[in-house]
């Protein structure tokens, strides 16, 4: 052997050793039928185009039983007006197995999980504890029900380490009832009297919004004391010192005088400056002075910007503190302003960015196209840079869409391709049941979920596939709910959005009411000859010629993306 030929030999050893330890080549990837491994951008999430889940945080899901009674709340109650064991930490364990994400959901609402009062109501309904969140008795405490303050940073992080936002649900209207162990708030903090008629700006804000729901007075500047209990609880638990040095920074800092609501603004920023909370969906909007969204919007973003710098490797993005507001009845049509009969009032100048929209449960009776125009326009002309959170389902509206959940396909394509954000009312995706017997009132619609059915019935297994599918196409692509929208063709009908931001361009077309086997989607002038597109739906790639897409399957429905392969 050769010096030459050993010399070549290790040569050529030395190559092969470097070779193995780099990346391998990548590869062109067949074209086949079954889902291609596609490598896309990342879309950007905006909130005018958001996928919210709205869940009862004690209805959701138990994860940990050992947090299910506190404060004796022992007493029988009317059908499911007392707690039943869903916690913080059964929303993070489903975070965490990638339900949300599944569902394409990219912000979790949850109900009030500040401590709650710790008697029951007595009601002609029943017994009624707290367990729906919106009774405090200490905004600066979470409830032992709900889980501790570690939790609920831990399902924040779990939230943001999957790419979700988290809406924490504030109220700052009124406190819990009074009941036996529950004594009212001092007379400088809340009205008792009298009960909201609801006709005209004053009889809807300065009053209580039922009986026995004591208003705290939100208009009022005029600087109050504590209230004793709360002030011997804080002692009790050894936090006074803590509590009241904190106040003094925070009045020192801002200026605010020591009114009712500078207070609670206070106790609700706190969890945005310590958590990086993202957003508020705000309760009672229209019950409460205006003034007050105003600053609770102005201090939690300021605690929302403090988070930010002292967390930057947890930002997700550069979206600022969102606020959504439900103004009980407002409708997209009614545009910017509320009419309260004898005053308009403008929420949206006075922080918030979306209203909840009251509306698409009656429209969504009307045909898909009508739907989407009516939408579309009102969302790109009178509400401009603002937008609306759509739903058919709710905690507290007795008139839902498809109450009986006969429509569980039809309200997904409402919902979640309707333009504006959308809010899915947990088990709107398994058609968990709304009408349950020997329920009362708004019970009816707060029932457990149907974790039960979603795991052994194989129609509820569908139905809920067909929403994860929609669901993902919506968060990744802000067309759908962000974008503008055009008609393509008639029938078969077929539409296409458009979003666009800076650099960032978003388009896509669906089909919908389509013939089931072959099928021909008009999309000329949207997408040209020769352009390759993909069908999530039916995990489909096909080819625009002549103007035309061509799919042969058994669905009606088609979500039709630019192909993007490496």
């Amino acid at each position: 052997m050769t010096k030459t030929f050993i010399a070549l030999a290790i040569l050529f050893l030395v190559f092969a050793c470097k070779q193995e330890n780099k990346e391998p080549t990548r590869q062109p990837l067949a074209v086949t039928d079954s889902l291609p491994k596609k490598v896309k951008k990342k879309a950007p999430f905006v909130w005018e185009g958001a996928n919210i889940y709205f869940l009862l945080t004690d209805r959701f899901h138990n994860g940990n039983p050992k947090n299910d009674l506190n404060f004796e709340r022992n007493d029988s109650t009317g059908v499911l007006r007392g707690f039943m064991g869903g916690d913080i930490e059964g929303i993070t364990q489903k975070i965490n197995s990638g339900y949300f994400s599944d569902l394409g959901v990219n912000a979790i609402w949850f109900t009030p999980v500040v401590e709650q009062i710790h008697g029951a109501t007595d009601e002609s309904t029943g017994n009624t504890y707290g367990y729906h969140g919106y009774w405090a008795k200490d905004w600066t405490a979470l409830d032992p029900n709900f889980g501790t303050k570690k939790d609920l940073e831990s399902m924040v992080k779990a939230a943001h380490d999957h790419g979700i936002r988290v809406l924490m649900d504030v109220v700052l209207n009124h406190t819990g009832p009074v009941t036996d162990r529950d004594p009212v708030w001092p007379a400088e903090w809340v009205r008792t009297d009298p009960t909201c008629q609801f006709t005209t700006y004053e009889n809807t804000t300065a009053c209580t919004l039922v009986d026995n729901l004591p208003d705290i007075l939100t208009e009022s500047d005029q600087a109050v004391e504590l209230p004793d209990p709360l002030l011997a609880k804080w002692k009790e638990e050894g936090r006074l010192s803590n509590e009241l040095d904190e106040l003094q920074l925070f009045f020192e800092r801002t200026g605010y005088p020591r009114a009712p609501r500078f207070y609670i603004i206070k106790w609700l920023a706190d969890y945005v400056n310590d958590l990086g909370i993202d957003g508020f969906r705000v309760d009672t909007v229209k019950h409460a002075d205006e003034k007050a969204w105003s600053e609770l919007f102005k201090e939690a973003s300021h605690a929302f910007d403090t988070w930010k710098k002292r967390n930057p490797d947890d930002v997700l993005d550069d979206n600022r503190f969102y606020m959504v507001g439900e103004v009980y009845n407002y409708g997209i049509s009614k545009g910017r302003e509320y009419d309260f009969g004898d005053k308009k009032v403008d929420y949206f100048d006075h922080g918030f960015k979306s209203l909840i929209n009251f509306e698409l449960k009656q429209d969504a009776h009307k045909p898909y196209d009508k739907i989407f125009s009516k939408y579309n326009t009102l969302l790109h002309t009178k509400l401009k840079s603002k937008s609306v959170v759509n739903y058919l389902s709710s905690h507290d509206d007795g008139q839902p869409y498809d109450k009986d959940r006969k429509k569980p396909i039809k309200t997904a394509n409402v919902l979640l391709l309707t333009p504006g954000a959308s809010q899915i009312y947990y088990g709107d995706e398994t058609a968990r049941s709304l009408t349950i017997a020997g329920t009362q009132g708004d019970a009816t619609l707060r029932s457990y979920m149907n974790w039960n059915e979603l795991d052994s019935l194989p129609q509820t297994q569908k139905i809920n596939a067909h929403w994860q599918k929609l669901g993902r196409f919506r968060n990744d692509h802000p067309a759908i709910g962000a974008g503008k929208h055009k008609r393509l063709a008639k029938k078969p009908y077929v539409f296409s959005r458009t979003y666009i931001n800076g650099d960032y361009k978003d388009k896509v077309v669906v089909g919908l009411e389509l013939p089931k086997g072959k099928k021909s989607l008009w999309v000329k002038g949207f997408f040209g000859d020769g352009t390759k597109l993909f069908d999530r739906y039916s995990n489909t790639q096909v080819e625009v010629k002549n103007g035309k897409v061509l799919l042969d399957n058994e669905f009606d429905i088609a979500l039709l993306e630019l192909q993007s392969l490496p």
